[in-house]
């Protein structure tokens, strides 16, 4: 059996410029990557949404004077007329006489194996096969249109929260724009999470861990809490961290910074960096500045006893 041959991959027009928004946001990729998250983002940001558009409604759909809002059309490889030489042709039109970009949605097979697992969903290049079977199919066919997209984001590790904030820091209007401060706890045993700006490591302190009472609390608790900030270097680690970042953060935002992400670290990201962002985040905010605390680890176990509830 011989494969088709690739379709030519069409070179991407130059980049936009800083701060203009594109006036269409193609959204595509393999299914399960975050495509309904992303466009749900755009809409957010005042963008005219049309998902699961049909390719031959596209030149209808673009035709006439331009829109008032910029648009961002969600690409389904499920629809009947799909083809990747008809969007890479769609695409190119749409560059000659606007500002277009093609938003890719990546996600390494075996995560998306373990999505469709966890929603019991067959998929749609498969019905009546494994999903894997699907999901290999799917990928194979997305290649030329990875290889021609504007921009990837790979949602392999990324939560749903975590991937809304990459779409705005992307596409959110630059003017008017406020600057944000998300200051979010992580294991190291996990990885660093993505696009972090700044990452520091809270290992080094007491951890609450090795008290039985303790263990299963996270650093909201205030026993927790009272047992990290015990810590004789805990004190000055916070002070110093204050007296920098308070001296940096104007400097972030003149230089034309939208958001800064700072990271906290430890072991299992349950107790001593929870503790430390609470701490950090509330203080950076009674400073004046606009800050969103998150917590990673604690967010996906409250994630995964809510599918587990559910199933």
């Amino acid at each position: 059996m011989t494969c088709p041959a690739a379709p030519a991959v069409i070179p991407p027009p130059p980049p936009r410029p800083e701060g203009m928004r594109p006036g269409v946001v193609l959204v595509t990729g393999p299914s399960g990557a975050g495509r309904t998250t992303a466009i749900r983002a755009l809409e957010d940001l005042e963008f005219e949404v049309i998902d699961n558009l049909p390719l031959s409604l596209l030149p209808r759909l673009l035709e006439g004077p331009p829109h008032g809002r910029p648009l961002a059309l969600g690409i389904d490889p499920r629809n009947r007329d799909f083809g990747v030489e008809p969007l890479l042709a769609a695409v190119e039109r749409i560059a000659r006489r606007s500002c277009c970009e093609l938003l890719y949605l990546d996600c390494r097979e075996d995560v998306l194996l373990r999505r469709f697992s966890e929603t019991r969903r067959r998929h749609p290049l498969a019905p009546d096969g494994a999903p894997a079977t699907g999901i290999a199919r799917e990928r194979a066919l997305l290649v030329p249109v990875r290889d021609r997209a504007d921009v990837i984001i790979d949602t392999s590790s990324l939560t749903p929260h975590e991937l809304r904030a990459a779409i705005e820091r992307r596409f959110a209007p630059a003017e008017g724009r406020p600057f944000a401060i998300t200051v979010e706890s992580f294991s190291y045993r996990s990885g660093l999470p993505p696009e972090l700006d700044l990452a520091l490591d809270c290992r080094f302190l007491r951890n609450p861990h090795w008290d039985e009472a303790l263990r299963p609390r996270d650093g909201r608790d205030a026993a927790v809490a009272a047992f990290v900030a015990a810590d004789p270097r805990y004190a000055p680690f916070l002070a110093g961290l204050e007296t920098l970042l308070l001296a940096l953060l104007p400097a972030y935002r003149e230089e034309g910074k939208s958001h800064l992400a700072i990271g906290l670290g430890c072991t299992g990201g349950q107790h001593r960096s929870v503790t430390v962002a609470e701490h950090l985040g509330k203080t950076l905010a009674q400073a004046g500045w606009r800050v969103s605390i998150r917590h990673r680890e604690l967010e996906r176990r409250a994630a995964a006893d809510g599918a587990a509830d559910r199933g």
